[in-house]
């Protein structure tokens, strides 16, 4: 994984109708990486857009990542998954995905779960949420000083997220993110590209 802009689709932001196109436009802006997350329970759906969003980041030679659903990245040809901490055991996944799958975790606002999840063979953490997220608007607030105590303690890749924009990524990435997880900032806006290369950006700025 490499330093840069983490993009995470979202059903409402990101509906069927624009899907791959915004997707794409990120892409152009420079994210890194995609992760696919949709909640609900439409099978069909849900796969037929994550092979497409499979398809499409091997174009751009970019990963694609699940939230939550092993199975679906299974099927779709997906790159890996993102996994939370009741979304089934990082050893399974990684059972069932093979050695050359990217497997993330969510660590919240716990340095001790980031350390179990490199132990157990993650290849990155991500903590969160750093800013008040209206994608979860109850997520436990996390400390931008757990991202310094990460980098000296952790050799996985950190990422931050929650609330993640243009005027505070800095912050995080001052303190040690090596990516920044957006939705909002990026896919609420009517020109993904250019959000994305002014995120890019941020890195650059540091």
């Amino acid at each position: 994984m490499r330093q840069g802009l983490y993009a995470i689709t979202d059903s409402t932001l990101t509906p069927d109708s624009t899907l791959l196109d915004q997707v794409e436009q990120a892409l152009r802006g420079g994210a890194m990486i995609v992760q696919y997350r949709d909640k609900s329970d439409q099978a069909d759906k849900r796969l037929r857009q994550a092979t497409e969003l499979a398809q499409l980041c091997r174009r751009y030679q970019r990963p694609l990542l699940i939230n939550d659903d092993v199975q679906l990245a299974l099927d779709s040809g997906a790159d890996g998954v993102h996994l939370g901490q009741t979304d089934g055991s990082l050893e399974q996944a990684r059972q069932r995905l093979g050695n050359d799958a990217i497997i993330g975790i969510t660590c919240h606002d716990s340095l001790e779960l980031a350390q179990q999840a490199q132990q157990g063979g993650a290849d990155y953490v991500a903590f969160g949420a750093f800013f008040s997220s209206a994608t979860k608007p109850d997520a436990r607030p996390a400390p931008m000083s757990l991202l310094t105590e990460a980098k000296q303690q952790l050799s996985v890749p950190v990422v931050a997220i929650g609330g993640i924009n243009r005027d505070n990524a800095g912050q995080l990435i001052e303190q040690g993110a090596d990516m920044i997880a957006v939705i909002g900032d990026l896919f609420g806006h009517p020109d993904v590209q250019a959000s994305a290369q002014v995120l890019s950006a941020c890195f650059a700025s540091e």
